[in-house]
């Protein structure tokens, strides 16, 4: 990673939080309306739904396919969420799938850290964020992503990352700008449909690299250590189901279960009634049932031996 690479990554780690801390403040002092919700919800759902769906179910997995434009958009919208162009993001995760929790996966919390407290903290660390500054957009993209390097206009949307990230700010400032009234309130509306979204779309993301790879329940036979936390269902828009993923990696659909809510499968769902998506990837229950951990087999009994 170049001296660039690094301090553009730490940028985008550090100003978020910094920009909460501020905004959390300033709450006190009424720096904050019900429009700055309204537009916060607005774009995390534009940005977090860009990842759930685009960078990962579509771009990176291919769960469904739809329409060139729809592929764009998607690609534009997961770069608000600023986590890296789209090339860069689509690569290390099909590099982290390939080596899921092995020698070379970019954010495993299991690989190399030690045994003990210190390796636990370590590993979750380099899992959650400290990754970003050491494998981050290293992972080559001809190799992991032909596909999109092989599309002009994809590379174009990669190129134009910085321009999205200006966007990204831009879009909350004047929506509050025009809202409100005054310039104020458009400062108002970047710092919590802004930064504080950008932190909260960032730290939720970055939990399934760490949390679902270390706490969590377990029921297909998988050889990753990947958990379903239940509890980040919601906030990550199904992505916390995350042990399913690994086991069915290009399912569209993450929460397999009924009480497995899954926001993002249910647009993909919504998408495919209106014809705007089709080949829609999900395993039947006879799969889901053939990939089912197995207990281990009782030990044999062993007859006493007489003398």
């Amino acid at each position: 990673m170049t001296r660039a690479e690094r301090s553009a990554n730490i940028a985008a780690v550090t100003i978020p939080f910094i920009g909460t801390v501020v905004a959390a403040i300033l709450a006190w002092g009424s720096w904050l309306a019900p429009r700055d919700l309204v537009i916060f919800a607005g774009m995390y759902v534009i940005s977090a739904f860009g990842v759930t769906i685009g960078f990962h179910r579509l771009l990176t997995h291919r769960a469904f396919e739809t329409y060139r434009p729809i592929r764009y958009a998607f690609a534009i919208m997961g770069s608000y969420a600023v986590e890296g162009p789209v090339l860069d993001w689509v690569a290390d995760h099909r590099k982290h799938h390939t080596f899921a929790d092995e020698e070379g996966d970019p954010h495993s919390p299991h690989v190399g850290f030690g045994a003990g407290l210190g390796g636990v903290v370590r590993g979750l660390w380099h899992a959650h964020v400290g990754w970003l500054f050491e494998n981050n957009g290293q992972a080559e993209k001809r190799r992991y992503c032909p596909d999109l390097a092989g599309d002009p206009n994809m590379r174009r949307i990669n190129r134009g990352f910085p321009l999205i990230v200006l966007a990204t700010l831009a879009i909350p400032f004047f929506a509050g700008w025009a809202w409100g009234g005054s310039a104020r309130d458009g400062v108002e509306a970047l710092l919590w449909a802004g930064l504080v979204r950008i932190f909260l779309v960032h730290h939720v993301t970055w939990s399934i690299n760490s949390i679902c790879h270390f706490v969590g329940a377990r029921r297909f036979q998988t050889e990753d250590q990947s958990t379903n936390v239940f509890w980040l269902a919601l906030p990550s828009l199904g992505e916390a189901w995350h042990h399913n993923h690994h086991a069915f990696p290009r399912s569209a659909f993450h929460g397999l279960r009924w009480y497995e809510i899954d926001l993002s499968g249910y647009v993909i769902f919504l998408m495919s009634k209106v014809g705007l998506a089709w080949d829609v990837v999900r395993p039947d229950r006879e799969a889901q049932r053939a990939k089912l951990a197995r207990p281990a087999p009782p030990a044999p009994e062993i007859e006493p031996v007489r003398a």
